[in-house]
């Protein structure tokens, strides 16, 4: 076992194009003294027979490595218990942990489930695309115009475009978004230590859901997006009567001039003190940007930026219509950069 903790590491070095570190590292190790027995069995699992679960990391709605939103994915984990999926997630201890239950499909699609460090979801956007990732590099190995993953709020789609046959940008489909209770901006303010004049009224601050519900506060300036710090005690009190356990904040100003908007996300309901990059929140930010016709118009095609108050910048890829029934179509794209492999023992 010992052997192939070092033997991990090494295809780790490679995956992430260390080759040189790769060869060093190996040379070192099987040329140096080898460690005692008892070193050696720390690293032997108490069960022999336990099944060794391949795991995956990536970063999702990154443009580089080591950006965007960390997802660990863990593949052919069927026989796994909810309860043992949601150790796993708490262990890896990233925003959101996924599990690919078979590599075979059901019902035209992949059986995903989703979990953050203290819940499972139904829907989350950012494992979406990366598991979506891991299932078409590691399992289809070939290119396809969608596949679909079955998660607990439903099939979820996911269309990949291809640059040199390898997946770039992938787009996943959510679902019909409904819009709920509004607040006051005096409550919201005080929720993210901000001064009222802070938020931009001519907005509401409205709850959206595309499956997961999320509070959206509109803010006037990026100035005010870096200065926003959740009060606790008062998210805790807002949170305790509605739907939506998580805040989405948002400006027109941004860090960089070909983005359209700032964001920021706000979880610790879910164990997420803030998220680098929201899939689902994000859905349900371009359905309002829609419904209020923020941009002026009834339909979007504009680029998010979020995650750099954490130093995780991340790039979000927002499509959304109206159509003459009050239907709003959503789509939020982005890439995925793997980062590791390993073995869950």
């Amino acid at each position: 076992m010992f052997m192939q903790f070092l033997t991990n590491w090494v295809a780790v070095f490679k995956l992430t194009g260390e080759t040189e570190r790769a060869e060093h590292f190996q040379t070192s190790w099987k040329t140096s003294t080898r460690p005692t027995k008892s070193l050696q069995d720390a690293f032997e699992p108490e069960n022999q027979n336990m099944p060794k679960l391949t795991f995956y990391v990536v970063d999702v709605f990154a443009e580089e490595k080591y950006a965007g939103n960390q997802l660990a994915v863990v593949r052919d984990a069927e026989a796994l218990s909810a309860q043992e999926m949601q150790k796993i997630a708490k262990e890896m201890h990233f925003s959101e942990t996924s599990f690919i239950l078979s590599d075979k499909k059901r019902k035209g699609g992949y059986d995903v489930r989703i979990f953050t460090p203290e819940t499972e979801l139904p829907f989350a956007g950012h494992p979406t695309l990366g598991t979506a990732y891991i299932i078409l590099r590691e399992i289809i190995k070939k290119q396809v115009n969608k596949i679909i993953l079955n998660l607990k709020v439903g099939q979820i789609p996911v269309t990949p475009t291809y640059v040199n046959g390898k997946p770039d940008v992938l787009w996943m489909k959510q679902m019909q978004p409904t819009f709920g209770k509004t607040f006051k901006p005096e409550t919201i303010a005080q929720v993210l230590n901000l001064s009222v004049a802070d938020i931009d009224s001519a907005f509401p601050i409205q709850e959206v859901s595309t499956s997961v519900p999320d509070v959206i506060v509109p803010l006037k300036t990026l100035s005010a997006v870096k200065r926003a710090k959740i009060d606790k005690d008062k998210y805790y009190q807002l949170i305790k009567n509605i739907e939506s356990k998580s805040i989405l904040i948002f400006s027109p100003e941004t860090y960089h001039r070909n983005n359209h908007l700032n964001v920021r996300f706000f979880a610790d309901y879910y164990g997420i003190p803030e998220d680098p990059a929201t899939g689902s929140g994000n859905g349900c930010l371009a359905a309002y940007l829609v419904k209020h016709r923020y941009f002026g118009q009834n339909q979007i095609n504009i680029r998010v930026e979020q995650g750099y108050e954490i130093g995780r910048p991340s790039l979000l890829l927002l499509k959304a219509e109206e159509d003459k029934q009050g239907k709003i179509d959503v789509n939020v794209g982005g890439k995925v950069i793997p980062i590791a492999k390993g073995q869950l023992t």
